[in-house]
């Protein structure tokens, strides 16, 4: 206990300059008031996300400095800096308590209401560009010119009358998705409590136990060190829900060993940067973005994650077949005896703090505890749990633990404010519906064309945006034209095999009288699908009513989701701006484009799952149906990580290699039991086949880079 108490008194700030410790003593605070408000308190949700904003500023304001150039870091700017972050902290308080006031006097501001709202507009600005940089900031401007000014000047669907610079003001700070709205009642309740609890894992020691535990578990295995990575990251995912941290957190101990092992630099960064951005799909936490998704959705936490379990475990699984192809390509070899520790003595030294406060969560979760609640109970488990081990958590590390917690929230918590202010704008003009109505428009009633406008559409705003940003805004644009054509896609189905219920073909005879006649036996599916595409949306609407029970409804609006949350991912790991790949290249010493485009091979379950959302039950059947589409997807994206490696057990020439594509096409799809049937046995044939030819010689395949 000593040496670590030690080492707390290391890390303390009692000795360090004044700003240090102002900053301990701040970080400290929020976490505490964010604990008292979320478990104990009463404060309006006006209140609690004005002091989560004013606070995070105010942190924001003496951590992050206001540029990378030295004058941006010299005191003289830090001090304007600070005064900024007072002010505009300040300035949120205010506002805060001159809502009845403004209210009374029937929507009117005075001056000193101006001037606060208009720092804690340019406060929200500026601070996003300091961790963010300039896209958040520019689309922030870019959103309130539009309806203040701008959006008057143009014609078309987007033209909008525009609002009052008042009325603009008043709704920017006030509104229900605006800067202290919905999105930021996400931030200071769900994010801030599970971020927290994150922290307190790592400061009991989990961090350490995760890389042990997967070193122990999977680093015997032929290309161990890559498989250590992947099971590495999916278990930091479960405390961190950030890409880049879960790079830089397990890079340093997986990255070496990959390389050690015998696998390229570019392939160990690329799979780290891979596996990492996994930890924001794998349940409990999934980053910010699932509790983002459950308050759009109106969709339990709780169903999310369990919905999440299977498609996350497909993607990993991806990253792991990757892994062992090239493993047997590069002739990588397992850990050695003396480098991989004994599973048992792991889980005695460090299983506890980690194992005991999930176990609780996931329990408390389950149990139908919110998610709020739940994570406070975590992180007192945590404590208890720490008790159990070395790594006792006494006053100083718990106090560590309430400053990292608020610290790792910085980012996020300015982010979430102020995208409300993004998210405003478009519920205020209807943009969301406009261009959802264009993206159908451009498919053409085709799902996956939609899903492929999708799918560029984040890579475009993921190259500027963070995940949570792009899911955000993609979600409120994109959602409901996939949500319309993935029920389209059910419906059809229902037309072709003549099973429409007697209530719904009424409806269409309202719409096309000569249908009902047609309605009545089955058709194909090209006559079914030019049949619904003819249908106005109100009639639509109504037949989805009448035709799916409301959980088949839950079910299609959390795929449409869910869809665009994964394609969100896939800017972590895709050049020209892939900050996951690039952290990897830093610790791999490779040639950082060459790693993103590593990674984004890798991490391609980002975008073959998402088909799986849209053309079958996997997020919402049977669990039967569930399972058996997971099973069959498992070896149908075993056979297309062989098709785009033109290697499995060994080096597999061209009509092999697209015979392989086509079998994990046919398994993917869903195509009925009988054929996946046929294609799995093919596909077993096709590796065997494979296996029998024996390892190449020297040279075959991709040269091993030593980075």
């Amino acid at each position: 206990m000593s040496g670590v108490e030690h080492d707390e008194d290391d890390t303390l700030p009692w000795n360090d300059s004044p700003l240090r410790l102002a900053v301990f003593v701040l970080a400290v605070a929020i976490s505490l008031g964010h604990l008292w408000l979320n478990l104990f308190g009463t404060a309006s949700t006006l209140l609690q996300n004005g002091l989560h904003f004013a606070g995070f500023a105010l942190l924001c304001s003496m951590t992050v400095p206001a540029g990378k150039r030295a004058w941006a870091r010299s005191a003289p700017v830090k001090a304007i800096g600070i005064a900024f972050g007072l002010l505009v902290a300040g300035s949120a308080i205010f506002m805060v308590i001159r809502e009845d006031a403004i209210y009374a006097r029937g929507v009117r501001l005075v001056a000193s209401e101006w001037i606060a709202g208009t720092l804690l507009i340019l406060g929200a600005i500026e601070f996003t560009r300091r961790t963010t940089g300039w896209i958040i900031p520019g689309l922030i401007i870019l959103a309130l010119t539009y309806v203040g000014w701008w959006g008057t000047l143009i014609d078309g669907v987007f033209r909008f009358p525009g609002l009052s610079l008042e009325t603009l003001m008043f709704r920017s700070i006030y509104g229900d998705d605006a800067l202290f709205g919905n999105i930021a009642l996400i931030s200071s309740t769900f994010v801030f409590m599970f971020i927290l609890f994150g922290a307190f894992l790592l400061k009991a020691g989990a961090g350490e136990f995760i890389i042990d535990m997967a070193r122990a578990a999977a680093g015997r295995f032929v290309g161990g060190p890559g498989f250590v990575a992947v099971l590495a990251s999916a278990l930091t995912g479960t405390i961190s829900g950030s890409a880049v941290a879960n790079t830089a957190s397990t890079g340093v101990i997986t990255i070496p060993l990959m390389k050690r092992a015998g696998f390229p630099a570019t392939f160990a960064g690329g799979v780290e940067a891979a596996s990492s951005t996994g930890g924001q799909l794998m349940p409990p936490i999934m980053g910010a973005g699932a509790f983002v998704m459950a308050a759009t959705t109106q969709i339990p936490y709780t169903q999310i994650v369990a919905m999440s379990v299977l498609p996350a475990l497909l993607y990993f699984a991806t990253v792991g077949f990757f892994v062992r192809i090239e493993a047997k390509r590069s002739h990588a070899t397992a850990l050695m005896d003396q480098e991989a520790p004994d599973l048992i003595q792991v889980l005695k030294r460090g299983g506890p703090p980690f194992l005991i406060p999930v176990v609780v969560l996931i329990g408390l979760l389950i149990s139908g505890f919110t998610p709020t609640y739940a994570a406070g109970i975590g992180i007192a488990a945590c404590v208890v749990a720490s008790w159990l081990t070395p790594h006792r958590m006494g006053p100083k590390r718990i106090l560590e633990a309430l400053e990292l917690g608020a610290r790792n929230m910085v980012m996020t918590a300015v982010l979430l404010c102020a995208v409300g202010l993004i998210v405003n704008v478009i519920a205020t003009a209807g943009i969301g519906n406009t261009f959802s109505l264009m993206i159908a428009d451009w498919a053409g009633g085709s799902m996956i064309l939609a899903i492929v406008l999708v799918g560029l559409a984040s890579l475009i705003l993921g190259m500027g945006l963070p995940v949570t940003a792009a899911y955000i805004v993609l979600g409120t644009l994109s959602a409901p034209a996939l949500y319309q054509l993935i029920l389209q896609f059910q419906l059809v189905d229902l037309i072709a095999a003549g099973t429409l219920p007697e209530t719904a073909r009424a409806i269409f005879m309202l719409s096309d009288p000569s249908a009902l006649e047609a309605l009545a036996a089955p058709m194909s599916a090209a006559a079914a699908k030019a049949m619904v595409s003819g249908l106005p949306l109100e009639t639509l609407d109504l037949l989805y009513g009448q035709v799916f029970d409301p959980a088949v409804l839950t079910v299609a609006l959390l795929s449409a989701h869910m869809i665009i949350f994964w394609l969100s991912q896939d800017s972590n790991v895709t050049p020209p701006v892939c900050l996951a790949a690039f952290t990897a290249a830093a610790i791999a010493k490779s040639p950082p484009m060459r790693t993103g485009f590593s990674a984004w091979k890798t991490a391609k379950g980002l975008y073959f799952v998402p088909l799986l959302f849209a053309y079958t039950p996997l997020l919402g059947g049977d669990w039967v149906v569930m399972l058996e589409i997971f099973f069959f997807a498992v070896f149908g994206l075993w056979a297309v990580s062989a098709a785009v490696e033109g290697y499995w057990e060994s080096r597999l020439p061209i009509l092999p290699r697209l015979l392989a594509l086509l079998l994990g096409a046919a398994l993917l799809w869903p195509a009925g039991l009988l054929i996946h049937l046929v294609a799995l046995v093919t596909m077993l044939a096709l590796l065997m086949w494979s296996a029998r030819r024996g390892a190449p010689e020297p040279g075959v395949g991709f040269p091993t880079d030593s980075g």
